[in-house]
């Protein structure tokens, strides 16, 4: 009797060891830059284990494929994904008893979910993680904000625009634009009608009268509204 028990508290104990972590799974995320910096935006959703918004500076570990893929990057709007090995996403948080700092992933072309193709000559690229831009937990109850507030992303001349996720339904929107290099930083926030994209006349708009200067939008690199409903 006390042997069977013995073993039943050691097979519980065991599957608490090896219980899942609630954020891990295969994190799917936009990335694009160019010769000025990498970053790496996750594709979240109002449910674990995506419910985090996470933008990421990052390098690959390869010099060689690291300049190779800012090149193509440079001066292109076009969509680029990573398919990464599954991980716990927490792990990114800044106070992580064990941050990560490196996964490999697949660099895909178009979105690695949507007919997506594997970048010949990446194989499974090791992504190292620079800086943690932005990080927050998203919450599944409905809300309701008036205006589109974007984070900046990029030090120099080479910017983007990553819309922060703050209502439900909302859109995820990556916008790539050219700044004088002493520009100031901080959020940009322009008026939002719904779920649909932000004109581009707005964004300018937003830009020119929050920095004072004069914005050259490049593109959209993306817009979604799938996945944050």
């Amino acid at each position: 009797m006390l042997r069977t028990l013995f073993l039943s508290l050691l097979l519980l104990a065991s599957s608490f060891a090896h219980a899942t972590p609630p954020t891990w799974g295969l994190h799917g995320m936009v990335l694009f830059g160019g010769k000025q910096g990498l970053y790496a935006s996750h594709l979240p959703m109002f449910h674990a284990p995506h419910d985090y918004q996470v933008v990421l500076q990052v390098r690959l570990a390869d010099a060689a494929l690291d300049a190779r893929l800012r090149q193509q990057f440079e001066g292109r709007t076009a969509l680029w994904t990573l398919e990464p090995e599954h991980f716990e996403l927490a792990r990114l948080l800044p106070a992580a008893p064990l941050p990560l700092r490196q996964f490999r992933a697949t660099v895909v072309r178009g979105h690695f979910e949507k007919a997506g193709k594997a970048e010949p000559g990446y194989g499974a690229a090791a992504i190292i993680v620079e800086r943690v831009l932005l990080m927050r937990q998203l919450s599944p109850a409905p809300a309701v904000h008036a205006s589109a507030r974007y984070l900046q992303v990029g030090d120099g001349t080479q910017r983007f625009l990553v819309k922060r996720i703050d209502s439900r339904p909302d859109f995820e929107h990556i916008v790539a634009w050219t700044s004088p290099a002493q520009a100031p930083h901080g959020d940009i926030v322009a008026a939002k009608r719904g779920v649909q994209e932000t004109p581009a006349a707005s964004l300018q708009a937003a830009l020119r009268a929050q920095l004072g200067t004069t914005a050259r939008l490049r593109g959209t690199v993306y817009f979604s509204t799938e996945d944050v409903r």
